[in-house]
């Protein structure tokens, strides 16, 4: 149940090979063997690459779809302004569970993304190439090519050139949380919106953007905007490299130009004849139902069409043996899991979306549902950086797409089908290590436990004021929680909580357990009396 993907699937591809050429051959293109494949690439000016970008409509790979000249020309034009040089960053961290295409052109063609990287910097007259990844295996075949052409962060080099390394978290790859950590920061959002174009790296502009656009603008480079033309649609021309898991027979990347019928893709790694439904997008998706895709093309416009999200290219069948809600349910916990922990809409608003969901799957009825929707609504365009609207959207989807399972939850007994975990998660949906709030520094961070003395709160709720990552107010207006691990990052505002109680019912302990922590303690509505942990509601 929700296996983790290989970072490196079987990959497939329809039709004639662009970024995956070279595959059939040997298991990663070194740079001889890249420039056997691909041949020699030749430098562009600045404004002669942005038109190629125009000509042949690329946009970013990574989610967001933004176009790449565009791009081009506001980092050219701010460093002109500015007289300061850009930066150059790939975006190769692919946090999320159900994603490998960056991660697989990365180990297997490193030279492709780097071509289209150093194209840029060379055009910019960037001196800084940063690539950030998040797995080890992608950090090995990175520096290998980095090595392979002679690039190194040395002072005095024509170009520096590194790999940053990051943990694997969904919020990390965030373009702000990945400038962060290159600046000596943590890799999470910064917190406030801000356009890397002006002001990125070492507060330079900065070009960044995702690995596969990179290789994307390398193969446009190379052949030119009206060979790159003659393959796929005419307004979303090349290929897109998409990820297949879920109710699959055989997870795998693909390799496919735009506008093949969606359910070729399908076929092709071995969903179900009639999915449920296929989650389009990733996690921050959106799904759409059986009849949908036999309508929907792979690209952009025609996903958005019938209300789908090609997103990071990620494409999710379940099949109809399976509860939908239950195998979202995961996700949204998984997702909440994730947070940053900077900001309510996200720390507090996801938690209680995921409990939302959990209370519609247990006969929580048609006020479970409103619930549900007011806070998925409550928590977008709230957040620090694009996670809760991300989850939101997902959620929204779910109870969109599966209306007939959904009234049998809501009005009824329940669909009576079981939760394969078929959608995958990071090590069975275990929080993955190295920022605040995670795994990692609960054990080998903070040793504070904030503990609440039930004879004497009174339900002032100032604790759930100062310190959100740990309390919340139950519907009576109590913390919904008697004892709780400290994260270290929140120790200053959890010893002002315990001065600052009016009643004087919290207090902190060291805890010098060598044991892994334990889950907040939930308690009874009344905010009294104490329950055990797992028991029934």
């Amino acid at each position: 149940m929700n296996e983790a993907l290989p970072d490196v699937p079987e990959v497939r591809v329809v039709g004639l090979p662009q970024l995956t050429s070279g595959f059939d051959l040997v298991e990663r293109l070194d740079l001889p063997m890249h420039l056997k494949v691909h041949g020699p690439l030749e430098p562009m000016g600045g404004e002669q690459l942005a038109q190629l970008s125009e000509r042949i409509n690329l946009k970013g790979r990574g989610g967001a779809g933004f176009p790449f000249h565009k791009k081009l020309r506001s980092v050219a034009e701010s460093a002109i302004k500015r007289g300061i040089r850009p930066v150059v960053v790939v975006n190769g961290s692919e946090d999320e569970p159900a994603c490998r295409k960056d991660t697989v052109l990365i180990n297997r063609a490193p030279h492709l993304i780097l071509d289209g990287a150093l194209l840029v910097a060379e055009a910019l007259g960037a001196r800084q190439l940063v690539i950030g990844v998040t797995r080890e295996s992608t950090e090995r075949s990175m520096e290998a090519a980095l090595a392979e052409r002679g690039l190194s962060n040395r002072r005095g080099a024509a170009i520096r050139a590194s790999v940053q390394r990051n943990p694997v978290r969904m919020v990390t790859g965030a373009a702000g949380s990945l400038i962060r950590s290159i600046d000596g920061g943590p890799p999470i959002p910064p917190g406030r919106k801000t356009s890397a174009s002006k002001s990125g790296v070492g507060g330079a502009p900065t070009l960044l953007s995702n690995a596969e656009t990179f290789a994307q603008l390398a193969i446009g480079a190379r052949i030119g905007s009206e060979r790159y033309g003659n393959t796929g649609l005419y307004d979303e021309p090349g290929t897109v490299m998409l990820t297949v898991s879920g109710a699959v027979a055989r997870p795998m990347v693909i390799e496919a130009p735009t506008g093949v019928p969606l359910r070729y893709i399908l076929q092709l790694a071995g969903a179900p004849p009639v999915p449920q439904g296929v989650l389009t997008g990733g996690y921050h998706g959106k799904w759409i139902d059986a009849a949908t895709v036999n309508e929907a093309v792979v690209s952009r416009n025609s996903l958005d069409a019938v209300g789908g999200a090609l997103g990071a290219g990620a494409i999710l069948p379940i099949s109809q043996d399976t509860c939908p809600l239950g195998e979202s349910l995961q996700v949204a916990k998984w997702l909440a899991e994730e947070s940053a922990g900077q900001c309510g809409p996200c720390y507090l608003g996801l938690p209680a979306a995921a409990r939302g969901m959990e209370d519609i799957l247990n006969g929580g009825g048609p006020a479970a549902l409103e619930a549900l929707k007011q806070v998925a609504k409550n928590v977008k365009r709230r957040g620090a950086c694009s996670h809760p609207d991300g989850s939101a959207m997902f959620l929204e989807s779910t109870v969109k797409a599966f209306t007939d399972d959904l009234a049998a939850h809501v009005l009824g007994n329940g669909c009576g089908r079981p939760v394969e975990g078929v959608l995958p998660l990071f090590e069975g949906g275990r929080m993955p290590t190295g920022i605040p709030g995670s795994a990692a520094e609960e054990e080998t961070g903070s040793r504070q436990k904030i503990f609440v003395d039930w004879t004497l709160c009174r339900g002032h709720g100032l604790c759930a004021d100062i310190l959100p990552e740990v309390f919340q107010l139950g519907a009576d207006g109590f913390p919904t929680v008697a004892q709780a691990k400290v994260p270290q990052y929140a120790e200053a505002k959890a010893l002002r909580a315990v001065r600052r109680c009016p009643a004087l019912a919290l207090r902190l302990e060291e805890d010098n357990r060598a044991s892994a922590p334990s889950r907040n303690l939930p308690v009874l509505s009344q905010g009294r009396g104490r329950r055990a942990l797992g028991s029934g509601r």
